[in-house]
């Protein structure tokens, strides 16, 4: 299936659970209340084992016939998924599993299990790769009543590509935006390597909540400075423009002033982003009609709300897995800090 949800053929349930809010094309289980993390697991089809299994190779004869006769591979295994017998990937004589049950104890653990929200779960492919949304208790608050709500978004795989990868992910309710910037000098992620120590560190990483709290400090305080400085229609078109260019002839172009030899493509991106920008309704409250937090709202919210994507992994992948809405919501956010600190726009 092209939206890439597994399918667990010995149920027939796709592993997905999402607490009211349908997506993946109406797949998976969609339930009422939010779920304890044992329940997650089970509704997202989650609580599988992986397993290392041992690797061998076989020879062949000179007229191409299998014989007999095989040997172990010392230096790598095969990854399994227990219940379905899939192989999920090779990996390293290092490489340490991190079962599923262990990455949804690792939300658990870092805010002690009360007040954590557990909000969608899901696998990919045969179930090698795994990602969850966890809400945290409490609100960045802009502007009266602009609501941000903060999330821990963590995705790990089976594989051997990757590390397992926590992030703080705010989202702002009104429009749904995902807000996950990283600051200057300080991530707003961890990321775990799959070695021996790995579930050792993954139990201690309550370092992430600390990420989570000091970014809900910085980012209330940056945006509700951000409801207060204005902008000009052209300089909101022109911080757009700088956010999505695509590189650095498309760069050049623009600094000539030569927007007709900018592709098409680009050009259309832009046109889109600024009329979400300037006329969604989400965009003309007091906190976002003509201000600089409104124009980071906008390129957020057009990569969220306005941009078609293949399908739902698509959207995924491109939002929160260093794909392009993330990259150019990431250098919407620099642009803004940049217009707060001295007012200009430098396209480089």
């Amino acid at each position: 299936m092209s939206h890439q949800l597994n399918l667990n053929e010995q149920t027939g349930k796709y592993s997905f659970m999402s607490v009211k809010e349908k997506a993946w094309h109406g797949l998976g289980q969609i339930i009422e209340q939010y779920p304890t993390s044992a329940q997650a697991l089970e509704y997202a089809g989650l609580n599988y084992e992986v397993t290392k299994e041992d690797l061998f190779t076989s020879s062949y004869n000179n007229d191409g016939q299998l014989m007999d006769h095989t040997s172990r591979v010392k230096t790598h295994f095969a990854t399994m998924r227990k219940d379905t017998g899939a192989i999920l990937g090779v990996v390293g004589k290092d490489y340490e599993i991190v079962q599923n049950t262990d990455a949804f104890t690792f939300f658990d653990s870092i805010v002690g299990g009360e007040g954590i929200q557990y909000e969608t779960a899901g696998a990919l492919g045969q179930g090698e790769r795994i990602f969850i949304t966890a809400k945290l208790p409490g609100y960045i608050k802009v502007g009266c009543d602009d609501l941000v709500e903060k999330y821990l978004f963590l995705t790990t795989s089976h594989d051997g590509y990757g590390s397992i990868t926590a992030a703080f992910t705010p989202v702002r309710i009104v429009c749904n935006n995902t807000l996950n910037a990283a600051l200057r000098n300080h991530s707003n992620s961890i990321k775990i390597r799959h070695t021996v120590n790995a579930k050792q560190r993954l139990e201690h990483a309550h370092k992430l909540m600390g990420i989570s709290n000091k970014m809900s400090e910085e980012m209330e305080a940056i945006f509700n400075r951000w409801t207060r400085i204005t902008m000009t229609d052209k300089d909101v078109r022109k911080l757009i423009q700088a956010a999505l260019i695509p590189n650095k002839e498309a760069l050049a172009n623009l600094e000539r002033g030569d927007n007709d030899k900018c592709s098409t493509y680009y050009q259309n991106m832009v046109e889109h982003a600024y009329e979400y920008t300037m006329s969604n309704e989400t965009q003309l409250m007091t906190t976002t009609r003509g201000t600089v937090f409104g124009v980071y709202n906008g390129v957020t919210g057009y990569f969220q709300n306005v941009r078609k994507y293949k399908d739902d992994t698509a959207k995924l992948k491109s939002l929160m897995y260093s794909g392009l809405a993330q990259q150019r919501n990431q250098a919407a956010f620099n642009l803004c800090q940049q217009f707060e600190k001295d007012g200009t726009l430098l396209l480089n």
